[in-house]
């Protein structure tokens, strides 16, 4: 049945022709936005995933920046702990070097003097970005946060992991609460006052009934004895020197020390080998003169403050009875210990750096995978979409002229007409 009124043959080549432009259009979008999945309607599935994972890529970027911005901050504060390392080494260096005999301890001193101002300036010039973790309040314990890493669990929940390095008297270098280092103390490790704990006790070699021990006894210093009014001899015939007031012998100096023990007329025990004989009596070391336990003496200095030409005065204030041999010991067993918690300070700085430096690397390959793995889900295919459009343009020409042949038989009723 053929009718002007309903060309079947025309609807239905219009409806492919529609078909395919249809086709044409998704195509083409592909095409031009190399999206396979560019929106919920493509993939509601696939899309929510691109999506989430897009966001989270967002969140890795922003880590990336703070790592690099903590990185920089970790980094100024180790290179100026390693400096001030070397600093130390030399004050170390210049204390052992003032224990020999003759050594002009006044220029010593101004050498350290030296190497302590430039402590603080390295302290003082490791800052970045407004913070200073060498100069710092080292009493508040404050904890300094770096960004590490952003993280999704199994279950959906999302969080920024941070790396903390405390500022306190194991890594502060000087205190920021301290305005005057060199008169006051703070609680940093460069301007903490000293504090002596030990004993002013010798170790003196005695036989009793011929065995052989070696007792601690009180040690006494010259300087200690001066005040006594004591005056001093040496037993041509032992070559040993002695203390004593008026004629009695009171003090015996250890051979190759600066110290002096208390002896005695009367054998604390039985047996006691004599340790002088002033050619009429027998003397003995008093095994009952025991030293003195100090504990927490304030020593009078600091590594920042330190002086070698007044040992005397931290001899005094270490609380017993030592030398100033004992204090200048005493000071470089001190910078010993603070440049061993220098050097921890250091290695906790350096392993932050590392731990940073791997975060991020891993964030770099992370990121890329996982634009990698977005990519897989709703990237287009532009070799299989370009063919698609060319087969879909030809697909089209084809529909036109079926169309068009649809069209024209309705005009073949008129050659009826005629």
């Amino acid at each position: 049945m053929t009718s002007i009124l309903t060309n079947v043959a025309a609807m239905s080549a219009l409806q492919t022709l529609r078909s395919i432009s249809s086709g044409m259009e998704e195509t083409q979008a592909r095409v031009s936005s190399g999206l396979r999945v560019g929106g919920a309607a493509d993939n509601a599935a696939y899309w929510s995933i691109a999506t989430t994972m897009r966001s989270d890529n967002m969140a890795l970027s922003a880590v990336q920046d703070a790592l690099g911005l903590g990185a920089a901050k970790v980094d100024t504060a180790y290179a100026g702990m390693e400096s001030a390392i070397e600093v130390v080494k030399e004050i170390k260096k210049k204390l052992v070097a003032a224990t020999e005999d003759g050594v002009d301890k006044a220029k010593v001193q101004e050498e350290i003097a030296q190497l302590q101002d430039q402590l603080k300036s390295i302290a003082d010039a490791a800052s970045f970005s407004g913070e200073n973790w060498l100069k710092a309040d080292a009493g508040a314990a404050e904890v300094k946060d770096v960004v590490g890493s952003f993280v999704r669990d199994d279950n959906g929940n999302v969080s920024v992991k941070k790396i903390g390095y405390t500022l306190d008297d194991k890594t502060v270098l000087f205190d920021s609460t301290n305005n005057t280092p060199l008169t006051t103390y703070g609680s940093g490790i460069l301007d903490a006052q000293a504090q002596y704990n030990g004993t002013d006790g010798v170790n003196v070699d005695i036989t009793i009934n011929g065995v052989a021990s070696s007792p601690a006894v009180k040690g006494y210093s010259t300087n200690e004895l001066l005040t006594l009014g004591l005056t001093f001899t040496t037993n041509t015939t032992t070559n040993q020197t002695v203390a004593d007031n008026a004629g009695t012998v009171e003090y015996l100096r250890l051979d190759g020390q600066d110290k002096w023990v208390k002896l005695t007329a009367t054998a604390p025990t039985t047996g006691q080998a004599v340790a002088y004989n002033d050619g009429s009596t027998d003397y003995f070391v008093d095994t009952a003169d025991l030293p003195t336990n100090v504990v927490n003496a304030d020593a009078g200095f600091s590594a920042y403050n330190l002086d070698i030409t007044k040992l005397d005065d931290v001899a005094t204030a270490m609380g017993g009875s030592f030398t100033e041999a004992d204090a200048l010991d005493f000071m470089i067993q001190y910078i010993d210990d603070q440049l061993e918690t220098m050097t921890s300070a250091a290695a906790d700085l350096g392993s932050i750096a590392m731990r940073i430096g791997l975060q991020e690397d891993f964030v770099k390959k992370l990121t890329e995978s996982i634009d990698k793995g977005v990519g897989r889900l709703v990237d287009a295919d532009m070799n299989e979409e370009s063919t698609r459009l060319k087969a879909l343009q030809t697909q089209q020409q084809l529909g036109i002229q079926s169309l068009s042949i649809a069209n024209s038989a309705s005009e073949s009723i008129l050659t009826l007409f005629r």
